[in-house]
């Protein structure tokens, strides 16, 4: 368009809302054969496709005192419990529509009892849980409806910062909504929101009640699900976040399919690459992990990753640090290749792993540490109701009589943390305790209670 079109334009636009006020439909719908510019026409495509979630629920109640059998025994205290209901709004997006799938955010339906789905031409329907993966708050419903409409899905790995979006979903309650803005950063992690993160974040208005609901660019396509927001008050302040729609998507496959994220296993720790340590190894490389630790017989110890080996691309993606690593595995299904591509000793090296099923290893705690003896410790398997919820080490077991057991440790605790160091796992533990001397602090978690717990 020539500038002169755009300064006449302007001025016709300012005429217009200066004068004294007109009906709407006197509007122009063009100015000098130019059409003014609307999202309209692929909102009336998309927005069928997001729908308002309602639950009703019921939460427990209880104190972290009346947990303790202990306590309990000692005042003679029944155990109670008090439930309370719940009510929660959210939104969803139809993602197929012959088979009535419809992806919303974990924490929309978490504790669920009836979940209703409202489309926006007002039928209402019971969405039946398929699938949820708490990691990644993801969710997948059905519902059994004729005459829906689907998003399409774009490829979220194309988008850039400066790409319009448009976020859809149902804020407070008020019912369907649309608001606007730009991609302002992609890749966003560490937040402390979920399990894994890769968020798109956006100035997109997005408040209570939209998690769940709809990203999509100027084409109507699907980049991303709202989740969350950071702002004070819960009210929206410009900063934003979205689930990619390829993560989305990988996790959505599995839950229709298994019910439940199926996810394997490499077998590394790690620590980011820093200019420090690249310098040390003499490596130009900035972004990476490199590798501290090998699991014995794991899949990375049968591809012949090596401590020492810097990893700075998987599946031809570039690693920054070790959470883009951990996301990458954890979103691939157990017997996926893994293209890796390693330095090791200044060249470049591609190493393929077969990601394998987790095992579950049993130790027994005295081997530990002699105040861990009679406990028997063990990663935290697919039986375990906190699996995939929660990063720690399981008491499989106690002998009443045995230092752990007198000391008050229990049959179904998770160790989240030894002193100050965050445990995830077997391998963990056994470091932890190794640089550990003197009082003995443990993280515990029993029941929904968490709490300190010392070892002398």
């Amino acid at each position: 368009m020539k500038p002169n079109s755009m300064i006449r334009i302007a001025a016709v636009l300012m005429l217009l809302f200066l004068s004294p006020p007109v009906s709407w439909s006197a509007l122009p719908v063009a100015i000098e054969g130019q059409e003014l510019p609307t999202l309209a026409p692929m909102l009336q495509r998309v927005t069928p496709a997001v729908v308002n979630i309602a639950t009703q629920g019921r939460v427990v109640e209880r104190s972290p005192l009346l947990d303790d059998p202990f306590f309990r025994r000692f005042f003679d205290i029944p155990e109670q419990r008090r439930e309370r209901r719940t009510q929660g709004l959210g939104s969803g997006v139809i993602i197929d529509s012959e088979r009535g799938y419809i992806l919303t955010n974990n924490h929309v339906i978490a504790n669920a009892d009836v979940i209703m789905v409202t489309l926006q031409d007002e039928r209402q329907f019971e969405a039946r849980l398929v699938g949820t993966d708490p990691d990644t708050d993801i969710a997948v419903l059905q519902v059994e409806a004729d005459n829906l409409t689907a998003v399409a899905a774009a490829d979220s790995d194309r988008l850039q910062v400066g790409d319009f979006v448009v976020a859809i979903g149902n804020p407070f309650g008020l019912g369907q909504t649309v608001t606007s803005g730009i991609v302002s950063a992609l890749g966003r992690s560490g937040l402390g929101i979920e399990s894994y993160e890769d968020f798109i974040q956006t100035d997109a208005s997005i408040n209570p009640g939209n998690s769940g609901g709809a990203l999509v660019n100027l084409r109507g396509d699907l980049v991303g699900i709202n989740t969350a927001i950071i702002g004070p008050g819960g009210g929206s302040i410009g900063i934003s976040f979205a689930i990619p729609i390829n993560m989305a998507k990988k996790i959505m496959e599995q839950l229709i399919e298994y019910g439940e994220v199926r996810r394997g296993r490499l077998g590394v720790s790690a620590q980011d690459l820093t200019p420090e340590l690249a310098q040390g190894f003499g490596i130009g490389q900035r972004k990476g992990a490199v590798i501290t630790q090998i699991v014995k017989g794991s899949a990375a110890d049968k591809a012949g990753l090596k401590v020492g080996d810097v990893l700075v691309a998987v599946n031809n993606r570039p690693l920054r640090n070790t959470l883009d690593l951990r996301n990458v595995i954890g979103l691939l299904p157990v017997g996926s290749k893994l293209k890796m591509e390693v330095i090791r000793q200044g060249r470049r090296h591609t190493i393929t792993a077969i990601i394998a099923v987790p095992e579950v290893r049993r130790l027994e705690g005295g081997k530990l540490s002699p105040r861990l003896e009679g406990a028997v410790l063990s990663d935290i398997g697919r039986d375990s109701p906190y699996f995939g919820r929660v990063e720690g080490v399981l008491v499989a077991g106690v002998a009443l009589r045995s230092p752990a057991g007198q000391a008050g440790l229990r049959k179904g605790d998770i160790i989240l943390g030894v002193n100050d160091t965050q445990i995830t796992d077997l391998n963990m533990l056994e470091r932890a305790l190794q640089s550990t001397s003197g009082r003995l602090w443990l993280n515990l978690l029993r029941g929904d209670s968490e709490f300190y717990f010392v070892l002398r």
